[in-house]
């Protein structure tokens, strides 16, 4: 299955709750909604209080999971939203929103793959 990924940025985390209850009203899962936030904590005290997820080892894979024990923040932060179906610019972009104190808020949505002739 290919994964469509919708992305926005809000300014704090009544904004963050506000997108999410959208999401959950345009058919989202809570388990399809992701929340990222420049402070680990943060990210995960948001998370929990709109019971949708973190980018994770299920979405990132082993390998880049462990390797963002290794990275700075603002390259792990990267590293998930590429996992996620970002482009590195879009990344770059969205990290930098982050390091001013913005939250991303993310959906995936699976749709069925084409199939070639």
């Amino acid at each position: 299955m290919n994964e469509k990924v919708f992305v926005t940025v809000v300014d704090n985390g009544a904004r963050a709750m506000e997108q999410v209850y959208s999401l959950r009203r345009q058919g989202y899962l809570p388990e399809d909604i992701y929340i990222l936030a420049h402070d680990r904590n943060r990210t995960d005290d948001l998370a929990e209080a709109a019971n949708v997820s973190t980018v994770s080892v299920e979405e990132e894979g082993i390998m880049q999971s462990m390797a963002n024990w290794f990275r700075s923040r603002g390259d792990e932060l990267r590293a998930k939203l590429m996992s996620m179906g970002c482009t590195q610019r879009e990344a770059d972009a969205y990290e930098y929103d982050m390091d001013r104190g913005k939250l991303i808020v993310m959906a995936k949505s699976r749709v069925p793959a084409t199939r070639g002739l």
